[in-house]
């Protein structure tokens, strides 16, 4: 009875569960659905053509998060023989200099001592390069992977960068030039241009943080953070250009 009132009044601790994680499979989905939408409002548009092709980065982003998860086996077998091979060298200098030193004066043993030390020194980087190569092949490709999501966010930007809201006030000052760009879209089209070149740069940033999510690694966190701020950047440019849209009486 003691026991099951003790056990009673100090119950045991929740198991821990996983914090919320990205799934992408949602945001391949996601992006797929924005993409025909963008081709439904605006057919054989760029944007369009865009939206494709971070669909193909989306499910390239998915394999490359599948390889990233899974042990490269040949890395891992060809640096266990290698290590095998280098604690037979080590074992070898050991017994070397156990028989170098025996009938040795002081300044010879200390010669051979250091002679030891730098091999052993050697070795152990040979041994931490060996060791973290498996990591450096991955955080490689996670890069090459983020630069070019850095590159479509430009991209993006590029679509969206002739988009001028002050043209459909009818208060824009000195009219157009021959050289300005043709007004394609009337007021509500703009708008919706604009929120798809947003939602574009969201998921944009959104594939990129699966890499984090996969990732713990330095360079490749800081990396991720670089393509996060570019995307807000660049979306804080577009909202402020559908706020003075909003603005503008039609």
């Amino acid at each position: 009875m003691a026991e099951s009132a003790s056990s009673s009044q100090f119950p045991s601790p929740p198991r821990t569960t996983p914090g919320p994680r990205l799934d992408p499979e949602r945001i391949t989905q996601t992006v797929r659905a924005l993409g025909d939408r963008i081709e439904e409002r605006f057919p054989g548009s760029g944007l369009g053509r865009l939206a494709r092709e971070i669909l193909g980065m989306a499910g390239r982003t998915v394999d490359t998060i599948q390889w990233v998860r899974r042990p490269v086996l040949g890395v891992r077998v060809a640096v266990g023989g290698v290590l095998l091979v280098l604690a037979a060298l080590l074992a070898g200098i050991a017994m070397r200099v156990d028989l170098r030193a025996r009938g040795m004066s002081l300044p010879e043993l200390l010669q051979v001592a250091e002679a030891a030390i730098n091999d052993v020194v050697l070795l152990g980087l040979a041994v931490l390069f060996l060791l973290t190569m498996e990591s450096r092949l991955k955080r490689r490709r996670a890069l090459s992977a983020l630069r070019e999501l850095r590159a479509v966010a430009h991209i993006v930007d590029m679509h969206q960068l002739t988009k001028d809201p002050d043209r459909h006030s009818g208060s824009s000052i000195g009219g157009d030039t021959p050289s300005s760009p043709r007004r394609e879209l009337n007021r509500y089209e703009l708008a919706r241009y604009l929120d798809y070149c947003s939602e574009l740069l969201a998921l944009n940033s959104k594939l990129a943080a699966l890499y984090a999510q996969t990732l713990d690694d330095p360079v490749v966190l800081a990396a991720v953070d670089e393509v996060e701020a570019l995307t807000t950047g660049l979306s804080g440019k577009i909202w402020q250009k559908l706020v003075i849209l909003s603005r503008t009486p039609p």
